[in-house]
């Protein structure tokens, strides 16, 4: 994995979690680090170490409730991610009672449609004068 600004201790935690689910594939881009299935992510951490998990509507909303968490907002900059919660602290640290949430995201998001991957730009080529 690329390096990384996430807090050490929590990125453990945080990989730690990522292990404990079969198919997961830890990415990392920006300084932090990603999961992504069918080229939709579905959980990350952000540099402040602050975790996020994209859940199915119904899903989000018992989690929200269940553990008084609220959507995830990485970077106090960003907008609010609709669909993904915010992973409590010391849920964080609780591999066995987080991991089953972490599967299901992972099988939500491999049932979304493929994100098609980006265009580049195409490069302006210089008009020569003959």
């Amino acid at each position: 994995m690329k390096k990384t600004s996430v807090p050490p201790e929590k990125l453990a935690l945080y990989q730690r979690l990522l292990e404990a689910v079969e198919g997961v594939e830890e990415k990392s881009n920006f300084g932090s680090a990603y999961t992504a299935g069918n080229e939709n992510m579905y959980s990350m951490i952000s540099k402040y170490g602050l975790v996020g998990i994209r859940l199915p509507k119904d899903e989000r909303e018992a989690f929200l409730e269940q553990y008084d968490a609220e959507l995830f907002r990485g970077d106090p900059a960003w907008p609010v991610s609709k669909e993904y919660v915010a992973v409590p602290n010391p849920m964080l640290e609780d591999t066995a009672a987080l991991a089953p949430y972490l599967g299901r995201s992972l099988h939500h998001a491999r049932g979304l449609k493929p994100k098609a991957p980006k265009k580049r730009a195409a490069k302006k080529k210089a008009v020569s004068a003959t």
